[in-house]
């Protein structure tokens, strides 16, 4: 079990109906959610993935078998799901429909990766606050700096880079996973998924 008094985290995963959504998604996105369940904003390490989709002319298309996944503490998964089944959110306009819930447990995998960690626009600090943050949490592993990336939306932008971390021993994978790297997981940023076991591996 996790330590640094973490709670048991879990991933609900909703079924999804939808078609395009705006670029910047993830801001109303998460403003929609807490409409319906305004408790996700007292818990700093509830996290919303980032939709599956592809972008157009018109914006973020979801893919056809899109799911909507959060990460929160286990004691919230209930009230999440109740309030959640059946809604519509409207995402700036456009709206999903989100299905049944079910409960996927957070797994510990030896190399994990997160699509954007939120940090320095310079690599070099930007790598030094992570490994600051992963002694903080008292891990060890290795990790892979990714392309930078900025998410853009409204009057605020959100700069980091996408990460892999690899040779993890089980218990700092879940560490890893349940208290996640930087800021803003409300908006899909520093949450941390299994990524495919790859060879070849060069680090910072």
């Amino acid at each position: 079990m996790t330590n640094k008094n973490l709670p048991d985290m879990i991933d609900m995963v909703f079924d999804l109906e939808g078609g395009t959504l705006p670029t910047a998604y993830r801001f109303a996105l998460w403003a929609a959610l807490l409409r319906l369940v305004p408790q996700l904003a007292e818990k700093k390490l509830v996290g919303v993935l980032p939709l599956r989709s592809t972008e157009n002319s018109q914006g973020m298309l979801l893919a056809k078998r899109a799911k909507l996944v959060m990460r929160m503490p286990t004691t919230l998964a209930e009230s999440a799901a109740s309030s959640l089944t059946g809604q519509q959110l409207d995402i700036a306009g456009s709206t999903m429909r989100v299905g049944a819930a079910k409960t996927r447990p957070i797994q510990p995998y030896p190399t994990i990766h997160a699509q954007l960690v939120t940090g320095s626009s310079d690599e070099v600090l930007f790598v030094e606050d992570i490994r600051k943050q992963m002694g903080e949490l008292g891990v060890t592993g290795k990790l892979i700096c990714g392309k930078h990336l900025t998410i853009n939306g409204g009057q605020r932008s959100i700069h980091g880079y996408s990460l892999v971390l690899h040779d993890l021993k089980p218990e700092a994978s879940l560490q890893l996973q349940y208290a996640g790297l930087g800021d803003d997981r409300q908006f899909g940023c520093g949450i941390f998924v299994p990524y495919k076991v790859i060879t070849g591996l060069s680090e910072d």
